[in-house]
């Protein structure tokens, strides 16, 4: 042994590196890494060494990666030997030749190897659109489902639902099992050791540490930190197809119940629960983008899909929907909003649907750069000069952040998330331009982002009634173009979907449904100045006047 490089402690004895090198030649004994920046462990299978002189690995499942073998690109390989992770210097292929349709590669033989002294340090992080559940159970019947954020042999971390803080203590021993998409089940003892609350998101990031392992288990869990990191890697780089999933995140062909966080949440209408997808999607989003990731192209182009899909099959579901998405960031429910709102005002009967599907795309996370911004800026009752060019920074953030979603149109990228803020006079934001230099887009974008801005309540004022927004709107022709403004009203009404309204004779209900009149068609009653929840009473339908009367105002609801 000799000196130690950062966790490592490097072997050089030739009779050691021959013993750890032969524990790795066994399928599932070794992972490459490229010599590359973001690259991640790719199964490979070490097949044989000759001491002091060269390895052969066979490289079949990952034969993409050859041609940068053959042109000097160099590697490590890595593994576990005895509950340590094992790795080599770097190495380059000498030659490669296909046997009986295998790629095989031989390589130089590493001088020395090194090994991980701290397990815990060796974490697999779960990438946007791998997801894990995990059911964790305590003392008696008492359960809770969450999500499994990352991964180690020594513990995990999980996202949970706020109320499962009752199930944790410093001293108790919890249960969690491990549910993958493929059917794997895997349980494991473990105590928290670190929580994190994240009151917007009314959730909590709990650190836990496995306890009592056997041997089984640890091999286990190595097995699923590996697969881990090789589905990781197939979300690194979009154009990467050749290189195979792991099965454990291969859905099952039987579809059942999903484990996870939002599975038990309860909803008011099945268009919201459907939406919840979509909204965990972002909510998930918002986080890779605060780690220093960028937009997921794919898992974009899926969900803004899904949108799509919900808006065609029933849109007033869909706007009544977008308000009862209250577990989730305000960012999230906002954005949300305005792509359901936006997509409602641009007819799909003329509107071509890769134009529409760009449209809900852009506007779903038009607002998520505001979380690489300071936190305190979103809840200031004021703002001073610097603070503002602070604020107009989030623009520029996320239009980095979307730099890989080629799919994605440029132009309708340019007028809704750059043109949302801008307005005709000039005083908008981040370019400052004036109406001559804005897109028709960019102005209807701005009407819709400002009327569900308004009716949400904001640190330095509670939400405004829809009327009061409508008169403010209308009585600001030199910021918002009067004719996206009109067309707005006569396309929602005076009294939108997803309003809570306070009727002639006396009862509250929720606006669910319009007529071609733009008169209260279906509503559901509800005692509660609450965002629409479990509490919601009866559905009404057909002439909801006859009943209830005239509506009479607009109640302003926290949503």
């Amino acid at each position: 042994m000799a000196k130690a490089q950062d966790d490592y402690v490097r072997v050089g004895s030739p009779a050691e590196i021959e013993s750890l090198l032969e524990s790795l030649i066994q399928p599932g004994g070794a992972s490459l890494v490229l010599d590359k920046p973001d690259s991640t462990p790719l199964p490979v299978v070490l097949m044989e060494q000759v001491p002091a002189e060269s390895l052969s690995m066979d490289i079949t499942a990952v034969r993409e990666i050859g041609g940068e073998l053959r042109r000097g690109v160099g590697f490590r390989l890595l593994g576990q030997v005895h509950g340590k992770i094992v790795r080599t210097p770097l190495l380059k292929v000498v030659e490669t030749e296909t046997v009986a349709g295998r790629v095989i590669c031989h390589c130089e033989y590493p001088l020395y190897l090194e090994e991980m002294q701290r397990r815990e340090a060796f974490r697999a992080r779960l990438r946007l659109g791998m997801e894990v559940g995990a059911i964790l159970r305590g003392e008696g019947e008492a359960t809770v489902q969450g999500d499994l954020k990352d991964l180690s042999q020594q513990g995990c971390q999980l996202e949970l639902p706020a109320s499962a803080a009752s199930l944790l203590s410093a001293a108790a021993m919890i249960e969690i099992e491990l549910c993958f998409p493929n059917g794997t089940r895997f349980a494991v003892k473990a105590r928290a050791c670190h929580t994190v609350a994240d009151t917007d998101r009314q959730i909590i990031r709990v650190g836990f540490r496995f306890e009592g392992c056997k041997a089984d288990q640890e091999r286990k869990l190595w097995f699923f930190v590996r697969e881990i990191e090789r589905e990781s890697s197939r979300y690194v780089e979009e154009a990467d197809v050749g290189r195979l999933p792991s099965m454990l995140f291969q859905s099952q062909a039987v579809a059942s119940t999903p484990v996870g966080r939002r599975n038990l949440l309860s909803y008011p209408t099945p268009m919201a629960r459907r939406l919840s997808r979509v909204a965990g999607y972002l909510d998930a989003q918002l986080l890779e983008l605060q780690q220093g990731d960028g937009i997921d192209s794919i898992q974009l182009s899926r969900h803004a899909d899904m949108l799509l899909m919900l808006a065609d099959e029933d849109m007033e579901a869909l706007l009544f929907a977008t308000r009862c998405l209250t577990r989730e960031p305000l960012l999230v429910r906002h954005g949300l909003s305005v792509a359901a709102h936006i997509l409602a005002l641009a007819d799909g009967a003329t509107v071509p649907r890769d134009m529409r599907k760009a449209l809900a795309a852009s506007a779903m996370v038009h607002d998520l750069g505001k979380g690489l911004i300071p936190g305190n800026l979103l809840s200031a009752t004021s703002l001073d000069d610097g603070g503002y060019s602070q604020l107009k920074m989030h623009v520029a953030l996320l239009d980095q952040a979307l730099a890989g979603c080629q799919w994605l149109s440029a132009g309708v990228v340019k007028a809704v998330v750059g043109g949302i803020n801008e307005r005709l006079d000039g005083s908008g934001y981040p370019a400052g331009h004036d109406g001559d230099q804005l897109q028709e887009l960019s102005r209807m974008s701005a009407v819709v982002d400002v009327v569900d801005a308004m009716r949400r309540d904001r640190p330095d004022r509670p939400a405004w009634r829809i009327d009061a927004v409508y008169r403010h709107l209308l009585s600001s022709p030199g910021q918002f173009d009067p004719r996206w403004v009109k067309r707005y009203i006569q396309r929602f009404g005076l009294r939108p979907i997803g309003s809570l309204v306070r009727f002639g004779n006396g009862d509250m209900a929720w606006i669910q449904r319009l007529d071609q009149q733009g008169k209260p068609f279906q509503v559901q009653l509800t005692e509660a100045v609450e965002p629409p929840g479990e509490a919601l009473g009866e559905v009404l339908r057909g002439n909801v006047v006859a009943r209830l009367g005239e509506p009479v105002e607009e109640v302003p609801v926290s949503t």
